[in-house]
């Protein structure tokens, strides 16, 4: 009897090398920040990092992004090591795009491609999908000269014009009959979901706003006993979960969106503005701040910019910082640069040096917790209870739901 061979059928995770540049206006460390923040985009995609290539450069190259030189160093470990996907940091235009993969030949996406795929394996819900779908497209349509250089391109002459600038006019019509067609859908879908909100009778709503990944679902989980999931992964919460919580003898509503991340593209932004009306018609935010990552003020920057551009910053706001059983105030002083020491130095090194610097430089309410740990989660609900009673007694003065 012949032996019978046994063949793994896993579908292996693709590997995948970093590109990103170094511009003027940029330090070395807000780049390897930038950095380990795609890596940890490529992970959440599923993909396993290998290297990563950086270039001091005053302006993007034109035609390739990096220089011809840094792009050939990234050919020659491309072919030796067999690597499957190159990520840039940044987004790149459909010719860089273009002349990127012709030279190396292997798969290539920016960070806003990289976004998108994740936001597609995230989707859930109908709205989800269709706001996913609607910033693919937008996305593509400038780039489609890519997925037809098999076939002729259009040159002068008689007699000279290809068949595939014809498909291309063709895909550009299919794709901007969709995208228009997508927009009413999402258009009936807000409607729906308007009417919705507009239901949920006299109740003051509390939204978690928030940096990407620092335990918004795991405080929703806790606050309402609710079982949304929740993942050491960037935008692991992508539909907005809406749930009626009681503290005490008081009930409100408690939403989890999704969250915000720097260069987050612009289209991405555009079409998820829907789903963060829950935002911008929420009484109260719960702004959660990682306290334990070190570029924690750049990431309550970022939001607060999203804010901005919802029309939502001037709402009453209680900050909470989490994960403050992971926070270290005292960094390595043999791994720091020059600079990261400076920055070290300007800021207080203790927890409780933080919070008294935090409380005096900031005239709004603000709790440290770690949601995981349960560490002042009773502190955090009688802050929460507080504010909500207040707005609720001045909003509803006869209403005896409180008695």
């Amino acid at each position: 009897m012949a032996r019978q061979e046994i063949f793994d059928t896993a579908i292996q995770p693709e590997t995948a090398i970093l590109v990103g540049i170094i511009l003027p206006q940029d330090s070395e460390e807000k780049e390897q920040e930038y950095l380990e923040e795609l890596a940890f985009l490529v992970d959440t995609a599923g993909g396993i990092v290998k290297e990563v290539f950086t270039q001091k450069l005053p302006h993007p190259e034109r035609a390739t992004f990096v220089g011809s030189g840094k792009l050939d160093e990234i050919k020659a470990y491309v072919e030796a090591e067999e690597i499957d996907i190159v990520v840039f940091d940044d987004e790149l235009t459909p010719s860089q795009l273009r002349n990127i993969e012709k030279e190396l030949k292997v798969k290539i996406l920016d960070r806003s491609n990289l976004i998108l795929d994740i936001f597609a394996r995230r989707a859930k819900t109908a709205q989800a999908k269709t706001q996913v779908e609607l910033a693919q497209l937008q996305y593509l349509l400038p780039r489609l000269t890519r997925m037809w250089t098999h076939l002729e391109r259009q040159r002068g002459g008689i007699g000279m014009r290809g068949p595939g600038e014809s498909q291309i006019e063709s895909d550009r019509r299919m794709i901007l009959n969709k995208i228009s067609l997508l927009k009413d859908r999402l258009k009936a879908i807000d409607k729906q979901a308007e009417t919705q909100r507009k239901n949920r009778g006299q109740l003051i709503r509390v939204a978690l706003v928030g940096y990407t990944n620092v335990g918004k679902s795991t405080i929703m989980n806790m606050i309402s006993k609710s079982d949304v999931f929740a993942e050491n992964k960037l935008f692991a919460t992508l539909d907005t979960t809406v749930r009626k919580v009681v503290i005490e003898n008081l009930p409100f509503l408690l939403s989890d969106t999704v969250g915000f991340i720097r260069k987050l593209p612009h289209h991405l932004v555009e079409c998820f503005k829907s789903t963060l009306d829950e935002v911008r018609e929420a009484d109260v935010l719960l702004h959660v701040v990682d306290i334990s990552h070190p570029s924690f003020e750049d990431h309550i920057r970022a939001v607060n910019e999203t804010l901005e551009e919802l029309g939502a910053l001037d709402k009453p706001v209680i900050t909470v910082f989490n994960k403050i059983d992971a926070y270290r105030g005292e960094p390595d002083e043999r791994q720091e640069s020059d600079a990261a020491m400076e920055e070290r130095e300007r800021r207080p090194v203790s927890l409780d040096d933080f919070k008294r610097s935090w409380m005096a430089r900031h005239n709004s309410p603000a709790v440290f917790i770690s949601a995981t740990d349960k560490t002042n989660v009773d502190e955090f609900r009688k802050l929460l209870y507080e504010t909500v009673v207040d707005m609720h007694t001045k909003r509803y003065p006869y209403d005896n739901l409180l008695y």
